[in-house]
């Protein structure tokens, strides 16, 4: 059973995992190098606790107390109760949700690890826009996908943000980084996936037309927000494919593009 512990002291050291938690760059650098991540919200905690992550401790105002009593009976982590106030001090920003926990983060599998069992892989370039990333992770699991790789540079999907946006779904579909780029891609490759680029650019084949559902395996992979995928990871894709467009519209956002495109790869996809 956790420890319930009222605190009023908004530089208590206890407190620490969740100082700042506004401060982007500052969060993106201290929580992979902590071995942490913050679940905010009654939902997102409950399903990263089923998802197997261990809490490091809790922060609940005091009127979520109640609510999340099944919790705090069945961890041993603490468990914080501080007035609303109090805990905008502490993390930056009002804390509407009223309920925030710390979770330890996993060891990260090894891309190969996730390419042998899976049939349909997401695969991110340069995606940095933690909102994008969790809209992503989110159509990632509701549509069937099987695994995410994400390049060097891609942003944490275990950012608070992110993790808010997929609303748990990150947790739900499992993930890797491919350790150089796009030289990866070749790994992929080599483990049976054939490389789909998703691009508006007009040579590429329509969607409907490459049928990506009746392929054995396929790496679909996603561009960021403007940009797109390089022009080094069109060279390294086996094939570029588009979605339709109409009323002269040219392209979707890539949260919107990544959903279209991951039911048309998984369409009609025997159950595994």
């Amino acid at each position: 059973m956790a420890e319930l512990i009222t605190i009023t002291d908004p530089d208590d050291p206890r407190l620490r995992d969740y100082t700042g938690l506004t401060d982007v760059e500052l969060r993106r650098r201290r929580e992979p190098a902590e071995g942490l991540f913050i679940a905010e919200g009654e939902k997102v905690i409950r399903r990263a606790r089923q998802a197997g992550y261990e809490m490091r401790s809790m922060l609940l105002s005091a009127k979520w107390v109640d609510v999340m009593r099944d919790v705090i009976d069945e961890v041993p982590a603490p468990v914080y109760a501080i007035q609303p106030d109090l805990a905008e001090r502490v993390t930056g920003y009002h804390v509407h949700r009223g309920a925030l926990a710390s979770m330890q983060r996993k060891p990260l599998p090894e891309a190969a690890e996730l390419l042998a069992g899976a049939r349909r892989v997401a695969v991110m370039e340069s995606v940095n826009d933690h909102t994008n990333i969790g809209a992503i992770f989110r159509s990632a699991a509701a549509l069937g996908m099987d695994a995410v790789l994400l390049s060097p540079d891609c942003a944490d999907p275990l950012y608070r943000r992110s993790v808010k946006v997929s609303m748990g779904a990150v947790f739900s579909v499992p993930y890797a980084r491919l350790d150089t780029w796009p030289r990866g891609l070749e790994a992929v490759r080599e483990a049976g996936f054939k490389l789909l680029a998703l691009t508006p650019a007009e040579k590429a084949t329509s969607m409907d037309e490459a049928a990506p559902h009746r392929l054995d395996r396929v790496a679909l992979m996603l561009g960021a927000e403007g940009d797109g995928l390089s022009t080094q990871a069109l060279r390294a894709a086996d094939e570029w494919v588009r979605i339709p467009m109409a009323h002269g519209v040219d392209s979707l956002n890539v949260g919107a593009a990544a959903a279209v495109a991951f039911y048309a790869v998984t369409a009609g996809r025997p159950e595994a």
